[in-house]
């Protein structure tokens, strides 16, 4: 027994490799050439005055500006809000700068950029989608599915958008955002956008949190607060046409469970 477990000790014991010391001359036959170390400053030197060069050089400078994205019209304001950069090297542009210029568009809602050299600035830009007017006085304001205050509209101007009134005493500018009954107004007219329905919206009115759709036809649409608000839209797409031609009537939608379909011309005679 005691023989066996000798044999058994012996056989766990592994021999490590011996480590190996390098020499001096070993060493110094890794040690690069003072060429080698002199052709490496030099590139480095050379790449160095490159860069320094295209930053203050017309060598890579902005000479064209190309806009991805968005209508004719929206690429030539984007064009025209970074013309102050041309003649720019592309190399030391900013992008503060060009990001500053392009947020300064009420029409974009999202952009980037990027640099194709040697002369290239391109810009990926996102617009904003014309939803519906605001009335202030008799002023009439372009408004964004966002809520964003797109430009002022010429008197002329007739769009067929519903309209969103607010108050003269509310202060109204090209970039801003709209609050209150207002915001609320858009932002229960955003799921209409590219449907045949939100051209039947005349006006929306908002009363102490209460919704209401006055369409084209004299028609009325109640929906109460924005609770299932998508559920009501698709109730009221779906009712309305069992409407009479030449007959208004308003639609209540207060409680989607329960639609009730009245006439507006008996609740008046009544």
């Amino acid at each position: 027994m005691e023989r066996s477990d000798s044999r058994e000790a012996r056989s766990a014991v592994a021999r490590l490799p011996r480590q190996t010391s390098l020499d001096m001359g070993t060493l110094m036959a890794f040690r690069p050439s003072r060429r080698s170390v002199f052709t490496g400053l030099l590139i480095l030197a050379l790449g160095m005055c490159s860069y320094a060069a295209s930053r203050s050089t017309s060598l890579f400078a902005v000479r064209q500006i190309e806009v991805e994205g968005g209508s004719p019209g929206v690429a030539t304001q984007v064009r025209r809000a970074l013309r102050p950069l041309r003649g720019q090297p592309l190399v030391g542009l900013r992008a503060d700068e060009v990001n500053r210029r392009l947020a300064a568009l009420p029409v974009i809602a999202e952009a980037r950029h990027d640099r194709a050299f040697p002369h290239t600035l391109r810009v990926f830009v996102r617009a904003e989608r014309p939803l519906a007017v605001l009335r202030r006085g008799a002023e009439f304001w372009l408004l964004s599915a966002s809520g964003r205050v797109l430009r002022l509209l010429p008197k002329a101007v007739r769009l067929r958008l519903p309209r969103i009134w607010v108050s003269s005493a509310v202060a109204v500018s090209a970039g801003a955002s709209v609050e209150g009954d207002a915001r609320r107004a858009v932002r229960t007219l955003a799921p209409l956008l590219g449907t045949r329905f939100l051209q039947r919206v005349s006006t929306i009115r908002t009363r102490h949190g209460e919704l209401t759709l006055l369409l084209r036809s004299g028609n009325e649409v109640r929906l109460g607060n924005r609770y299932l608000l998508r559920v009501k839209l698709e109730l009221a797409r779906r009712i309305l046409p069992s409407v009479p031609p030449g007959e208004r009537a308003y639609l209540d939608l207060t409680v989607p469970k329960w639609p009730v379909l009245g006439s507006l011309k008996s609740k008046v005679e009544g």
